[in-house]
């Protein structure tokens, strides 16, 4: 048998000398190192195959509003131009964008590259969950179903979704410079995010709240009654400077014009007692329709409560019973109250006390599935520790069924048209989405079937005026 090369020999001794316990020790790191490097690449891999149809998607509806057609987004120097305004950090992402590729594939790719450094960093999150840490295969379960979940593409492929993806981005970071940076780093580094986040949008308001409820969840102190009022002080002394920037940062975004408009303007649209049911409603639509039976919607009719009904008063009393139930468990099940708490407190901003003219949209459980993704990768860890074989299966059939509705909804956005066609099949009867049809295809040639959706829109609503200028600017372009 001929001599081994060199380099082989020298292998070979190395082995053949290396102690047993170093030889183990070494197989060891390069075990976890193996692992630690297959998860990330693993929810990397996921994102990609989700999201890789969406990537040739065009500019859609708001779009144009928030960033295609305004020049404070189409330069940095329009966007200087445009300072001071609200949400200065993303409009200069769009100024950046516009600046090195305006076509819609460079926002796609920032669109991705935010989502999955956000799925990234929930995994992060469900390993150091207070009262509950995840193992690491439920973690990269839980990571890979905010990841996949079909709601999400509202926030990802939908561009002017970005405010909520970028926003997102930062609050996130907050959360693990307080989770995982000495108590040096610990506090500036959680501020200078949070600021980031609210330049970013502003329903980054809860983050005071969210880690308030962290650091009561985590704190192990007994729970009786002295207890937790001792946790409730401690949270309240540590995240008090958290609770300072927010409400600087309230007074300074009041000093904006803009900012009082709108919020002018929110309050006029309906009473309070409107404003309840109206959220109940909204919020109902979000658990129903893209939560659970991942019907995605860019434009839901959803009706509008105008004073009491037994529907409205059953929704208002299982939203009240849900959150009793989080606040309950804080003292026995910790995590399991944090997981119910995150998901209705990131939803308040958007569903709770300020009217909108919107009651919903998908992008607004962007951070909220943070919570249901944590019940069920918690309800699949326990399966497999009796019954793994059922586990895996089950998380499959889950990763599966969920990308395959990212990708079909993906598909959704090819065209304005395809788009807003499949909206009037969710929304038969909401006058916006035949009207936004109807543009979509005026603009694509298809002027017989564009008059027919504005005239159904008109059918819908004879007082649209949008839908009636429409039409006259169609009849008008018709005309020999």
């Amino acid at each position: 048998m001929p001599a081994p090369p060199p380099a082989e020999r020298a292998a070979t001794t190395a082995t053949r000398d290396m102690p047993a316990g170093g030889f183990l020790s070494f197989r060891a790191t390069a075990i976890r190192a193996a692992r630690e490097i297959a998860v990330p690449t693993g929810l990397l891999l996921l994102c990609v195959l989700a999201y890789a149809n969406a990537l040739r998607a065009p500019f859609q509806f708001d779009d144009f509003v928030a960033f295609a057609d305004y020049a404070g987004a189409q330069s940095l120097a329009g966007w200087w131009a445009a300072m001071p305004g609200i949400r200065p950090l993303l409009k200069l992402s769009y100024a950046l964008n516009a600046h090195l590729s305006p076509a819609p594939l460079g926002y796609h790719f920032v669109n991705l590259a935010l989502h999955i450094a956000n799925t990234l960093m929930v995994f992060a999150l469900l390993r150091r969950w207070p009262g509950a840490a995840l193992g690491a295969a439920a973690a990269f379960l839980g990571a890979a179903v905010f990841a996949l979940h079909p709601a999400q593409t509202e926030a990802v492929t939908y561009l002017a979704g970005r405010s909520v993806s970028l926003m997102a981005s930062f609050y996130l970071a907050a959360l693990l410079a307080w989770v995982r940076c000495d108590s040096h780093w610990r506090l500036p580094l959680t501020i200078g995010f949070f600021l980031l986040a609210l330049a970013c949008k502003e329903t980054a308001v809860t983050l005071p709240a969210a880690l308030l409820l962290w650091e009561y969840a985590r704190d192990r102190r007994a729970g009786e009654a002295e207890g937790r009022v001792a946790r409730v002080r401690a949270a309240l002394r540590a995240t008090a400077p958290l609770w300072l920037v927010l409400l600087l940062a309230a007074l300074a975004l009041s000093a904006l014009p803009r900012y009082r408009t709108l919020f002018a303007l929110s309050l006029s649209l309906r009473t309070p007692l409107e404003n309840l049911f109206a959220q109940v409603a909204g919020i109902g639509y979000l658990v129903t329709r893209p939560l659970l039976t991942l019907r995605t919607n860019i434009d839901p009719d959803i009706a509008t409560p105008t004073g009491f009904t037994a529907y409205a008063a059953l929704g208002a009393l299982a939203l009240v019973g849900l959150i009793t139930f989080g606040f309950a468990q804080l003292r026995s099940r910790p995590g399991l109250a944090l997981a119910v708490l995150w998901f209705f407190l990131h939803l308040a901003p958007t569903n709770s006390l300020l009217p909108r003219l919107d009651l919903a949209n998908d992008r607004q459980l962007y951070l909220a599935l943070i919570g249901p993704a944590w019940l069920v990768a918690t309800g699949l860890q326990q399966l497999g520790a009796c019954h793994l074989r059922i586990a895996i299966a089950v998380a499959l059939a889950l990763i599966l069924t969920l990308g395959a509705a990212t990708i079909a909804r993906n598909r959704d956005y090819r065209s304005e048209v395809a788009l807003w066609s499949a909206t009037v099949r969710q929304s038969p009867h909401k006058a916006r989405a035949w009207n936004n049809l109807g543009l979509a295809l005026r603009l694509a040639g298809q002027d017989a079937m564009a008059a027919a959706a504005y005239q159904r829109a008109l059918e819908i609503d004879p007082s649209f005026e949008q839908a009636r200028i429409n039409m006259g600017v169609l009849l008008l372009r018709r005309t020999p």
